[in-house]
């Protein structure tokens, strides 16, 4: 399965409010991107490589389910990942909780 039907399924398990780069006109949504990639050699060849990303959370639920259901969706899908933030946005009263993932590319992915 290529890197991106696993990271799209995974949120798909959660919502169908979700997107890849651009924020959506509703109170509840995820946005995910890949950053980069992490790149392994050895002996001067590269051996692998995985996508790196992140998703974020948009909602102005407090304790929103989603959170967790977002992680258990990643878990069982064997995604690497950590919650790297959770932040109060003033302006938008938005609840911002970030995610960092890592998702192994197989040799026919394009990154």
């Amino acid at each position: 399965m290529s890197w991106k039907k696993t990271i799209i399924d995974a949120h798909l398990t959660v919502t169908d409010s979700v997107s890849h780069y651009r924020r959506l006109k509703s109170d509840r949504y995820f946005v995910w991107a890949e950053d980069g990639t992490n790149d392994l050699s050895s002996d001067g060849t590269h051996t692998d490589r995985a996508v790196v990303g992140t998703t974020d959370l948009y909602t102005k639920m407090e304790f929103d389910p989603w959170a967790d259901e977002l992680e258990a969706a990643f878990e069982a899908a064997g995604i690497s990942y950590y919650r790297n933030s959770v932040q109060y946005e003033e302006e938008t009263g938005y609840i911002h909780t970030e995610w960092v993932w890592e998702v192994p590319a197989d040799g026919d992915d394009q990154i």
